[in-house]
């Protein structure tokens, strides 16, 4: 038994040696990382290097000795860990730079500059697969910023691209608002990843455009804007007037009594003042408004066109300020076309008509003795985008008016008698109706030669020879 409890124990004891022999390659491994809190560095300090990474991605980066310790710049941008004694895996985790400090066992210190960036291969790749005709942009990273550069097809492709970069750069952005700032800065060892030193963080990616149009084209818009606004206007009026005396009755054309302005009409009456009399009035009034402007503009950017005026209008402000305002009015069309693939042509456009109302607007302020009359604008406009092709038009408007009025004035009771009763009333009829249409066709166009001739090139003044003898107003063409 005594044996037996010997062994037992020399067995336990060397269990508990060879447990502590395979602890210490760990401790050893880790011992000089928590020794080595600071930098120390002999001598006069490498070459500075440089490395590129993209937000996300990571690198192994080889020194040239087993690293004893090492400082990163700014943790929130870079990351570095330990893989192996001369072996680092770096990887990039925001948008900046920053810098870090190896310090090899000979006491030898490497400064490695690095920029992390956003990857242009992924935009690139995403543009390949939603446009492939667009086979002409391309994407760079400078830091925290994309690069669109090349040629584009037309400027909707160009717009595309652009939008497909700023969501590019606007996931990355959501990423690092989501995940925080990382702040402070540390010495560390080569394992745990903290360090200190100098950097940027938390940078804002941004494009810039340098995409340029393939053929960028002019467009010229035609537009027609028709007016017809007809008023009808019927009145039959009728009275009787009574008064006391003698006379004579008499047939005569006279104004109208009933309403006191001069209107044509038949009075029958005598000199004692009694009268019977009927007016009536018909009247039709049309006007007819024709404009057709024609407006040219690049693809993309927007064209405009007025033919009226301006009225100044006061507009009050405090400390009893008035400013004058002006408001345009009259015809004009403002429109935005873009060319797109096939010639077709997608159109933003908006005419409008204006005109000053005969009614205005009475206003009165303290201080001032009577009222002042505001004009009135009254405006009709239209606005919509289509798509067509080069010389195809399209309407748009149509009847924006119809009203009709009638008004009956007439005597109590007698008034409303069925047959006597139109003899003591008047009734006033009115019928106004406006038609408004705008026709409008987009064509593509191209820039005049250089050697244009124009229609006055051939136009002299003629000699007096020509002038007095023969009559001319023009001279004989130059050859």
């Amino acid at each position: 038994m005594m044996i037996r409890s010997s062994f037992s124990l020399r067995a336990s004891a060397w269990q508990l040696v060879l447990a502590a022999v395979l602890a210490v390659p760990a401790t050893a491994f880790a011992q000089p990382d928590r020794a080595n809190t600071s930098l120390r560095c002999a001598g006069q300090a490498a070459a500075p290097g440089h490395l590129a990474l993209q937000l996300g991605k990571s690198t192994l980066m080889r020194m040239p000795e087993a690293v004893a310790a090492r400082s990163v710049g700014n943790p929130a941008v870079l990351e570095a860990m330990l893989v192996a004694p001369d072996t680092l895996y770096v990887a990039g985790i925001d948008i900046g730079t920053s810098n870090m400090i190896v310090q090899g066992r000979s006491g030898v210190c490497n400064v490695v500059e690095v920029v992390v960036g956003i990857d242009p291969g992924a935009l690139q790749a995403s543009l390949a697969a939603l446009m492939p005709e667009q086979k002409h942009i391309v994407v760079t990273g400078a830091g925290d910023t994309l690069v669109l550069s090349g040629t584009a097809s037309d400027t909707q492709a160009a717009g595309r691209a652009l939008e497909l970069a700023q969501a590019f750069v606007r996931r990355p952005a959501r990423a690092l608002s989501a995940g925080g700032e990382k702040e402070g800065a540390t010495p560390t060892n080569p394992t745990t990843g903290a360090g200190a030193g100098a950097g940027t963080g938390a940078a804002q990616a941004r494009v810039i455009n340098f995409l340029n149009v393939g053929a960028p084209q002019q467009v010229m818009l035609e537009v027609k804007i028709a007016e017809v606004s007809k008023t009808l206007l019927d009145k039959l009026e009728s009275g009787v007037a009574l008064g006391v005396g003698g006379g004579s009755w008499a047939s005569v054309l006279a104004s109208n009594f009933l309403s006191g302005t001069l209107r044509g009409g038949l009075a029958v009456g005598r000199a004692t003042g009694d009268r019977f009399g009927v007016q009536a009035e018909k009247q039709e009034g049309l006007v007819r408004i024709l404009a057709e402007p024609t407006v040219m503009a690049i693809s993309g950017q927007e064209g405009s066109f007025l033919a009226g005026g301006k009225i100044l209008i006061p507009v009050a402000h405090d400390n009893n300020k008035v400013t004058l305002e002006e408001k345009e009015f009259g015809v004009g069309v403002r429109f935005t076309p873009t060319v797109l693939a096939g010639g077709r042509i997608n159109l933003r456009v908006a005419p409008e008509v204006s005109e000053l109302s005969r009614e205005g607007v009475g206003i009165s302020a303290s201080g001032f003795t009577g009222a002042a009359i505001l004009p009135l604008i009254t405006t009709r406009r239209a606005a919509t985008t289509v798509e067509l092709q080069d010389g195809q038009s399209f309407a748009i408007g149509g009847l924006i008016k119809n009203n009709r009025t009638t008004n009956i004035n007439g005597l109590p009771i007698l008034g409303e008698l069925p047959i006597l009763g139109a003899l003591f009333r008047s009734t006033d009829f009115q019928h106004d109706r406006t038609e408004l249409l705008f026709v409008v066709t987009p064509r593509l166009v191209r820039p005049l030669p250089v050697d244009y001739q124009l229609p006055t090139d051939s136009v002299t003044a003629p000699t007096r020879t020509e002038l007095f003898l023969g009559g001319k107003l023009e001279g004989a063409p130059p050859r």
